[in-house]
């Protein structure tokens, strides 16, 4: 009777496990079949958008359902992070993740979410540099004669960024901090209105994500002092990294998808697939070649790695320069 019962109890573990993976596979084989909400945290125009419209246009094009842009900036990403953790966790909603979410999670000291714990990352896109560009009106053709004409203008030169907590916001920060130099913080919701006060004289200089600013670059409205990466960028032939002239110095700027935790596997890996054929289709690859990043296909777990080594990074700058946002 015992022999019975035991082998009725494995049967119906086995019936389960057979009903769950059936369920997965069907989770996996319907999704998406609805359009997906692409939630981003800043303004159209500038890199974190940017990448999202290029892969939410393939993604698209090969599930056969919109995946939808939705902009949400404000309160430096926190506001669309905030949406995207409290989601259903059923894949009809995905987050845009890019450095910010690793440098709040320490500037921030009360959010209503924890990153790590309440997002599942599904795969990394790109990692970029972030450059260090002036307005043509600033006299400096260098870093060594930025910081001079910095130094002899305490207090005067402003400095744009898309936001506080941001990587354009950090990579001045430390700037600052390796340099002495004295810059007034003038932060923005998001890249694309920090880059027009900075074409109109408003601010001085930026340490803008290299992908929403090279056209300024390359069409002179611009001038590229250095990239903040540890080597030249190949999209900025002739520009020399921020390092060369403050050792050390070291930025730069990712991107990838996270949904919210609880996300079935089934959807996370079916979303892992297609952004990593995104990111080895010939065509999307030529697209992102103009970012001058290098490409960071991956699983969920390598994406994660990432996301938790940044997190770290950041957290020693923002305790090292005392920056907070609030």
């Amino acid at each position: 009777m015992k022999a019975l019962s035991r082998g009725i109890a494995a049967l119906v573990v086995a019936c389960a496990a057979v009903a769950v993976t059936t369920v997965a596979r069907a989770a996996e084989d319907d999704y998406p079949n609805h359009p997906v909400r692409w939630l981003v945290g800043y303004p159209p125009g500038g890199s974190t958008d940017i990448c999202a419209r290029l892969i939410g246009q393939y993604l698209s094009e090969h599930l056969h359902q919109q995946f939808a842009v939705e902009n949400k900036p404000g309160a430096g990403n926190n506001l669309a992070t905030e949406i995207a953790a409290h989601a259903p966790p059923d894949g009809y909603m995905v987050f845009l993740v890019n450095p910010a979410n690793a440098i709040n999670a320490s500037l921030y000291k009360n959010l209503p979410f924890d990153f790590i714990r309440d997002m599942t990352p599904v795969a990394g896109f790109i990692r970029v540099p972030n450059v260090m560009e002036v307005n043509p009106n600033v006299p400096a053709q260098t870093v060594k004669e930025f910081i001079d004409y910095a130094k002899a203008n305490p207090g005067k030169v402003n400095l744009g960024s898309s936001g506080i907590g941001t990587s354009v916001h950090l990579s001045g920060a430390l700037f600052m901090m390796m340099t002495g130099v004295e810059l007034v913080h003038v932060p923005y919701r998001g890249s694309a209105p920090a880059l027009t006060d900075l074409l109109g004289n408003q601010v001085q200089v930026m340490f803008d994500n290299l992908p929403s600013s090279i056209g300024h670059i390359q069409g002179g409205r611009l001038r590229a002092l250095a990239v903040t990466t540890s080597v030249p960028s190949k999209a900025l032939p002739g520009v020399p990294t921020v390092a060369a002239t403050v050792p050390g110095y070291e930025a730069s700027a990712w991107f990838g998808m996270a949904v919210p935790k609880g996300t079935p596997r089934a959807i996370i890996d079916k979303l892992n697939r297609e952004v990593n054929n995104a990111l080895a289709d010939p065509g999307m690859q030529a697209k992102f070649a103009e970012f001058g990043g290098i490409l960071i296909p991956g699983t969920p777990e390598d994406f994660g790695k990432v996301i938790a080594e940044e997190t770290a990074k950041w957290a020693k700058v923002v305790q090292a320069t005392g920056a907070t946002a609030e």
